[in-house]
């Protein structure tokens, strides 16, 4: 879990849109008792918080290089002077946005359980070694998506053409 799901999304966001963006159905806020149980269950999934931050910077190195940093030791810097800090700064936030969504999502006996499983030597063994996993499941999806994007765009083409549709902002001739 870890920062996985931001990691992903910031990655492949130019490609598809972020799950974690999307609304969902029910929009009522979830009881203030399950959030408490879902934020301690995420804290407990996350592991320890420094480990966690720490395992962002390395990505980060690369994102401020793809937003035009391009040599390392400068987007290195960035990322030790601006960008970490900030995260350190907002991190509870994010622990109160997954731990509303786990709250809406799942009930405080799930919730207990996946605690419980954390809690356990391979659940801890599990958290320690989300960054890792993180980066395999980036590496992944960016290695799929690149492997399907050809045949993707064939078909999304094909498709236009067969509803008669036109890409961009001109009209279709009649």
């Amino acid at each position: 879990m870890r920062f996985s799901t931001v990691l992903v999304c910031l990655s492949v966001s130019a490609m598809l849109p972020c799950a974690a963006n999307a609304q969902p159905a029910d929009t009522a806020a979830p009881d203030p008792a399950l959030v408490k149980v879902a934020r301690e269950t995420v804290a407990q999934m996350q592991g320890d918080r420094a480990a966690t931050l720490s395992a962002m910077a390395g990505p980060m190195v690369g994102m401020m290089q793809q937003i035009g940093i391009k040599e390392p030791d400068k987007a290195q810097v960035l990322v030790q002077e601006v960008v970490m800090p900030t995260l350190t700064e907002h991190y509870d936030e994010l622990l109160g946005i997954q731990a509303r969504g786990f709250a809406a999502v799942l009930g405080k006996d799930d919730l207990q359980a996946i605690a419980a499983f954390y809690a356990t030597p391979a659940g801890k063994r599990l958290a320690a070694a989300q960054p890792q996993l993180a980066q395999i499941q980036l590496t992944g999806m960016q290695q799929w998506m690149q492997g399907v994007a050809p045949e993707m765009q064939s078909k999304i083409v094909k498709a236009v053409q067969a509803h008669g549709w036109t890409t961009g902002s001109q009209p279709k001739p009649r």
